[in-house]
């Protein structure tokens, strides 16, 4: 049961692009559904843990983790509703290059050979996919590529910084995660329709209220199994069942025209993906 929960959850995400981008077609900025989505689980935990406000008010390690989160899935959704999916969660998934110098940073966790190994792997991969066809320096080409390495960048800072605040209660954890997805996503896209680079939230009828609810709701499930799981297997198996995202992911926007795949990208994801599996592989149990 905690792998299918698990599995579950990297479904979810890894066709989450889908129902954003057909949300978009409608008027809905994906920063504006993130917002919504988000809004379901924020006021659940607010209300079921008792005294998680407080404890994240008055721990600034948690804002730091509410920070990381919030920018984690506005750079996320974002980039798949925009940009091309498989290299959007390829280039995500450089999370074990920032979370390598992450933990030597914030953790102060030495530097062995096996992370070097990693380091190695994940920057030639995303030198591979972020390579130009015509030659050039291997650069973020879109808005969307850079959204797909910021949101890794930060999702490793929030690995991280869960890891420093472990001895804070899980459902603080846990509201300063959904807050950021509310008050990061909901800032970034008020500033940005203020200026007039976004529409405000709008739907071409009430009948849309309908899916988008089922949405947040799904989202909210799949939160929750991601809880239920992580908390139940070692980590190094959850690490590798996380990674059912990426061909979820790359699969169905092959399929449904969301994203294009060729050998470059194809070798580059191979390699992000092996120090993905290398992190695992580490934090096996002893």
């Amino acid at each position: 049961m905690p792998i299918l929960a698990l599995m579950f959850n990297a479904t979810v995400w890894g066709l989450s692009w889908w129902p954003f981008r057909q949300f978009e077609a409608a008027g809905l900025h994906p920063l504006w559904t993130t917002v919504i989505m988000y809004a379901l689980s924020w006021g659940v935990v607010l209300v079921s843990q008792r005294g998680a406000a407080a404890e994240l008010l008055r721990s600034p390690g948690l804002w730091l983790v509410l920070l990381a989160a919030g920018t984690t899935n506005t750079a996320f959704n974002w980039g798949v509703a925009t940009g091309d999916v498989v290299r959007v969660v390829l280039l995500f998934y450089l999370m074990p290059l920032w979370a390598v110098l992450l933990a030597r940073v914030v953790l102060k966790e030495p530097l062995t050979v096996m992370a070097g190994v990693r380091i190695a792997l994940a920057l030639g991969g995303a030198l591979v996919v972020l390579a130009p066809s015509g030659g050039g320096w291997p650069v973020p080409r879109t808005l969307a590529d850079g959204l797909g390495l910021l949101g890794g960048l930060t999702f490793a800072f929030n690995n991280v910084m869960l890891r420093k605040q472990a001895a804070s209660s899980p459902g603080a954890r846990a509201l300063a995660m959904f807050s950021g997805g509310v008050i990061v996503a909901g800032l970034s896209a008020g500033v940005m329709a203020g200026q007039g680079l976004v529409g405000w939230p709008s739907l071409p009828s009430a009948w849309w209220c309908v899916p988008l609810a089922g949405m947040a709701l799904l989202f909210f499930a799949s939160n929750m199994s991601l809880q239920f799981g992580a908390t139940r297997l070692p980590a190094n198996v959850t690490a590798v069942v996380m990674l059912t995202e990426v061909p979820v992911a790359a699969l169905s926007a092959l399929w449904l025209g969301g994203g294009s795949l060729n050998l470059p990208t194809a070798l580059g994801g191979l390699a992000i993906l092996a120090a993905a599996m290398l992190a695992a592989w580490e934090r096996r149990p002893g």
